[in-house]
């Protein structure tokens, strides 16, 4: 999604990336960038399911609201009534929890992009190479987990700012536990990507997970995720 975050990123590095094909929202008039949207496939038995990363076969279903709006509109059949318009076949199966799979999905892959990254050599781990790194100005992007104590936090901020950064690191929605395991490293409390390319790649999977969650909330309590989704519902299938 288009973020200050990602604005900040793709300006420092000279990037200009090609937004690329658009799709619209069956649930709202938005059109944006498919990469900003999530894909909804529908099964050969009919069922609804998430492919975030618009690779199943057959005919798919765009959506670019946030979980609440999904979730509400799901309830009512407003969705399903969309769905089939998109599919052009009213032999569909929605399960009630479709929110919770894409968010579980959505989890998974930012968690995932993390672990490549680590595997890859792109990110540094633990406080004093975090601030070391930070401090000469190789960080792209800065990584603190949930529970993460403030002044860690606040200390690697500081670093850094000096080393030419953002204002704050974001503030990951799970804590060390998780992103230890996701790592395959010990106490993973802070995160260092240090490449450009890595950094913008990290940032589009948590921006798309957090926007989905909730796209008003902000990761480091002012860095927004992605803008809300409009209200309306608006019946529109496309390919």
């Amino acid at each position: 999604m288009r973020t200050r975050t990602n604005d900040r990123l793709n300006a420092a590095d000279g990037d200009v990336n090609d937004a690329g094909p658009e799709r619209t929202c069956v649930l709202t008039r938005a059109t944006r960038p498919k990469d900003q949207l999530i894909r909804l496939a529908l099964g050969p038995d009919g069922q609804v399911a998430p492919d975030v990363r618009a690779r199943a076969p057959g005919r798919g279903a765009w959506i670019g609201v946030g979980r609440k709006a999904l979730d509400e509109a799901n309830a009512k059949g407003k969705l399903k009534g969309a769905l089939a318009r998109a599919f052009k076949t009213g032999d569909i199966h929605i399960p009630a929890d479709l929110g919770d799979r894409i968010e579980a999905t959505l989890r998974a892959q930012a968690l995932d992009r993390l672990g490549l990254e680590a595997r890859g050599g792109t990110l540094v781990t633990g406080a004093e190479r975090v601030e070391a790194a930070a401090r000469q100005g190789k960080v792209r992007l800065l990584i603190h987990a949930a529970d993460a104590g403030e002044d860690g936090r606040k200390r690697l901020d500081q670093a850094w700012r000096v080393g030419g950064g953002d204002r704050a690191g974001l503030v990951f929605p799970e804590g060390r536990t998780i992103l230890s395991m996701a790592l395959g490293r010990e106490n993973v409390v802070h995160i260092a990507l240090t490449d450009a390319a890595a950094a913008r790649r990290v940032t589009h999977a948590i921006d798309r997970w957090q926007a989905f969650i909730d796209p008003d909330a902000g990761l480091d309590g002012g860095r927004t995720a992605g803008p809300s989704a409009a209200d309306e519902f608006v019946d529109e299938g496309n390919a």
